[in-house]
């Protein structure tokens, strides 16, 4: 039988994962990306127990774990800096099997462009179309045009794959708020667990990364395209500067240059994630706000199920409809879930907001996880099932 060739077209999280389980099941692959490096200018990543699960799969849960920070325990405050909520990594190991890592983007696009051969990966080629030539598929870039089997598009939020194949489909949405990330210097005493602190209409996060260093967010209700009067440094000073310990310490341990702002964006649901041999994957499929920390591990979790779909059959439009069938109901779900989370974090009514902190207060830890079993607990296609603990078990 004649090797199968994949074109990944998109560089990122999801479509490198997808390559390496391609490459390492027989495929011939290559990853176009349009950028001229692999690389990542984003701050920090969590990869929750899904997303582990899905690396372990892999192979490369350990030494991703291994480049990371697991987080000890984590929490939301409220504006006056008092504990809303807290869950221990102990107890999210003990129903879940792994913990919260935290690492820095760079550090696991790294790790996985290093699962690669060199010669898989295509940097400075963007894709300007994808077409079926009654033989097989044309994908067309800057640099001319390949063949393949099979297409994943892993380009994200604005993917040219999706636009070219998918026209009429709604365009991303504005999600009502802007966000802010950076990374600080390292710390003598940086903070001992990571916490969300819920303002009104404004939200400030930070977690651990190794070294001694913290990741660091923000959010703030706004339109659209505003522009900062000042630097964005100088903005989240104005902003968060007399928020409760330790935030002012970290944005003093940010250096000014470093701060990096993004309007947030969602894709509204698409009826389908395929067409014909072509596959939509992660952000280019369900780009989705990042309240649950999901983006990413649900890319991973794309990844290793169309793999074991076309595990099952030599028939790859009939593999792309089984992963259509597995991952657009649960992607599109823990998008509308995470949209959810945000529009609560967001509430800036003060009664609302008073409500909002004290349904919070009020909710035990062993509630808040168990809600998020459905996410949390996936297991890849094909793999034993994981056992979730449940509230009346011990540790």
């Amino acid at each position: 039988m004649p090797q199968r060739a994949a074109t990944v077209v998109g560089g990122g999280i999801g479509g490198l994962a997808a390559a390496i389980a391609l490459h390492r099941r027989g495929w011939r692959v290559q990853v176009l990306e349009r950028a001229p490096r692999f690389t990542e200018i984003g701050a920090g990543i969590s990869l929750w127990p899904n997303a582990l699960r899905a690396l372990d799969t892999l192979g490369l849960a350990a030494p991703v774990r291994a480049l990371g920070a697991v987080e000890t325990a984590g929490g939301v405050r409220d504006r006056r800096g008092r504990r809303l909520s807290r869950t221990e990594t102990a107890e999210l190991v003990r129903r879940f099997g792994h913990p919260l890592v935290v690492l820095h983007r760079a550090e696991l696009l790294r790790a996985l462009t290093e699962a690669l051969p060199p010669e898989c990966l295509r940097p400075g080629s963007e894709v300007t179309g994808v077409r079926d030539d009654g033989h097989g598929l044309v994908v067309q870039h800057d640099e001319g045009e390949c063949r393949a089997d099979l297409v994943i598009g892993a380009d994200g939020l604005h993917s040219a794959v999706r636009q070219d194949l998918w026209p009429d489909a709604p365009g991303p949405r504005y999600a009502g708020y802007t966000a802010w990330r950076m990374v600080t210097e390292p710390l003598a005493e940086p903070p001992a667990e990571g916490a969300a602190t819920w303002g009104r209409g404004e939200r400030f996060g930070y977690t651990a990364l190794p070294g001694g260093r913290m990741y660091c967010f923000a959010t703030a209700s706004l339109p659209p395209g505003t522009v900062s009067g000042t630097t964005e440094h100088a903005e989240l000073l104005r902003r968060y500067g007399s928020w409760p310990e330790p935030i002012p310490a970290l944005l003093a341990a940010v250096p000014a240059d470093a701060v990096l702002r993004h309007d947030l964006y969602e894709l509204p649901p698409l009826p389908s994630f395929v067409r014909g041999r072509v596959a939509l994957l992660g952000d280019a499929a369900h780009a989705m706000t990042p309240n649950l920390g999901q983006g990413a591990c649900q890319a991973l979790e794309d990844a290793v199920t169309l793999a074991a779909c076309l595990d099952t059959t030599s028939d790859v439009t009939a593999a792309l409809r089984s992963y259509d069938r597995l991952r657009r109901p649960r992607t599109q779900a823990v998008a509308r879930r995470s949209a959810r989370l945000g529009a609560i974090g967001q509430l800036a009514w003060p009664p609302a907001v008073f409500l909002r902190d004290l349904a919070a207060r009020l909710t035990p830890e062993r509630a808040t996880l168990r809600s998020m079993a459905p996410v949390l607990g996936w297991t890849p296609p094909g793999a034993p099932a994981t056992p979730t603990a449940t509230d009346d078990e011990t540790p």
